[in-house]
Formats: structure tokens, sequence, C-alpha cells
């Protein structure tokens, strides 16, 4: 999964699904399972577990994993296994009023993030993932880097929240400043960056825009132990390096919470989430009278039809018929 260049979340995923498909079979080889066992497991989560289809999808893709890239071996077709249908879901989306209610109850860091994802269409790992380099003030842009399908994208920076983002970056820029003064100040990079540019994790470009408030060590360097270097190193073979201490970006958990609170605050009757914010920039896009390909562009889909999911919702009641009742 690492020269598959593999989120880490990706990883423990597909690590937990394994584990559950062994621990399924009572502790059996994975080699000596095939098709039934397979098919079994699937089913047991559609039956039993009463799963989404996304749910056994994410199953699947991990068995797949394990039997084609660690294993070797070819699975034929699983034509028993009972699939979850996936019912067409209509996106929760918020009026203009109701995302400033929300935004009443928002404070601080919070009140940025959620600014990003309903002002500049961000997901929420896009939000948190955020780098400094990728905050452009003069074109009022914001790049996204590696975002869903490992693709970049550039959305709008919205003007009203230049200035509190460039107040908020001088703190930020404060704590780098100090985090280097104690002896610590790198950030983790993506890929091989760290190996190619030495001094780069310390520099406050490649720092997060919204740091966590602790320093921490990068669990893909817990998991596999990093060993020494090559050379004259390699004589202490099995010897493991401490993993280095970094500021990593906040935990995308409490930003989820704080919406969460300021929805239950401003009194909304709505299954209101971080990525309901997304719906809502999305929509009232549309509802401003932008094409939906410029749309599509800012929100990165691939496909326009998934889109078009965001027409449901227009300033007319009823899409624009008016009801014989009216």
């Amino acid at each position: 999964m690492r020269l598959g260049h593999y989120s880490l979340r990706t990883e423990r995923t597909y690590w937990d699904w394994i584990e559950r498909f062994i621990r399924f079979h009572g502790l059996r080889h994975p080699s000596k399972l095939r098709e039934p066992e397979v098919e079994a497991f699937l089913t047991r989560l559609a039956r039993e577990g009463n799963v989404a289809a996304s749910t056994q999808n994410q199953a699947l893709a991990a068995l797949l994993f394990l039997y084609k890239h660690v294993l070797r071996e070819e699975i034929g077709w699983l034509d028993g296994v009972e699939r979850v249908t996936r019912p067409a879901r209509l996106p929760v989306v918020l009026t203009r009023d109701e995302v400033h209610k929300i935004f009443a109850h928002l404070h601080g860091t919070y009140r940025l993030m959620a600014g990003l994802l309903y002002g500049s269409g961000l997901r929420l790992m896009e939000c948190v993932r955020l780098r400094v380099k990728d905050v452009d003030f003069g074109y009022a842009r914001v790049t996204v880097r590696d975002g869903k399908g490992a693709k970049d994208r550039v959305t709008m920076l919205p003007v009203n929240m230049a200035a509190p983002l460039q107040r908020h970056l001088a703190k930020v820029k404060a704590q780098h400043d100090e985090d280097l003064a104690s002896g610590f100040g790198t950030v983790h990079l993506p890929y091989a960056l760290a190996r190619k540019y030495p001094n780069a994790a310390r520099e406050w470009c490649w720092q997060y825009v919204f740091l966590s408030s602790r320093l921490s060590s990068d669990p893909r360097e817990n998991r596999s132990g990093m060993l020494f270097g090559d050379g004259a190193e390699n004589s202490t073979r099995g010897r493991v390096r401490s993993p280095e201490l970094q500021r990593h970006h906040v935990d995308e958990s409490s930003l989820q919470v704080a919406v969460k609170k300021a929805v239950r605050a401003a009194d909304i009757n709505k299954a209101a989430s971080c990525h309901t914010l997304r719906h809502s920039f999305a929509t009232h896009l549309l509802e401003n009278g932008y094409d939906i390909r410029t749309v599509q562009e800012l929100l990165g889909h691939k496909d326009v039809s998934t889109t078009m999911i965001y027409t449901h919702v227009l300033n007319k009641p009823g899409l624009g018929v008016r009801s014989p009742m009216d």
C-alpha cells in the first residue's frame, strides 16, 4: 500500500477488514480461503450486519487487494454475494439564513475552517490538510493538493476571509518559530520530498494552516519502525530509530464536533454536518446563476452528473413548478 501511495486511513481500513475476514473464518490463513469464503463474509455483512452499500464495497476492495497484491492469487467471479443496493440519496442543503445562524455559533479557528468548507467548497480532509503555500492571497484562491482521486484543483478564497486568515497565519508562524527554537518544527512531507529536500520539512511554506495543539510522531514511522539508513549504519541492523516529533494538522473530529454543536445551538432541524457546508456551497452557486461546469471544476468532480444532484434545490419552490395549491 505504501508503494501505491495509499493514504494512511486506507491502510488502516483495509487492515481492519482483512483482520475481520480472517477472524470470521476461525483464524484460517487467507491462502486457504477462496471464493465461497469471501462470498460468505460479504453476504453476512449484508444480511446480519445490515451495512450500507459503500461499506460492503469497501470490504470487497480490501479483500481484492489482499489476494491480488499480497497473496498474488486471482479471485474468480463472486456471483454468490448478496449485494447491498445503493439507493439514490439527495444531499442535505442549508439555506443562506441557516448558514449565517450556524456561523454565529462558531468562533476562532473553527469558524475559519467552516468558512473554507462553505466559502471554497473544500472537503473536510482537504481543509485540515491545507498547507501555507497553497493559500494565495494575491489571486484570492486556494489550491487543493492531492484531493479525492489524487487530483489537484484550484478554487476561490472568499475575500472577506482573507484578513482573518492572515491574522491566523501570523499566530501559526509564531508557533512554528517557537517549535524551531525548541529543536522541532518539522512537518510530514508527501512521497519522497523529505529525502529530496532535507530542509523542506522545516520551511514555513510547507507547514499546515491549521495546526495540532501538540507535537506527535508520524504513525507510519511508528508502525514500520524505520531502520537506520544505508552504508555503515546498516551494521546496527535491528535497531529502530525513534520517530521524530512533528507538528501535525488538527484532528478533523474536533471541527466535526464544533459544527454539530453549532447546528444544535442554532436550532436547525436538519442532519447537517461539515459536508453539508460543501453541499450548500454548490447549491448556492447554482442559485446565483453560475453554470454547472464551473461548479463542477470548483468541486473537483470527475463527472458533471455528480454535480447535477445539486440542481434539486433552487431558489423557487417545487423546482420552479408552481403548485396548484398556490
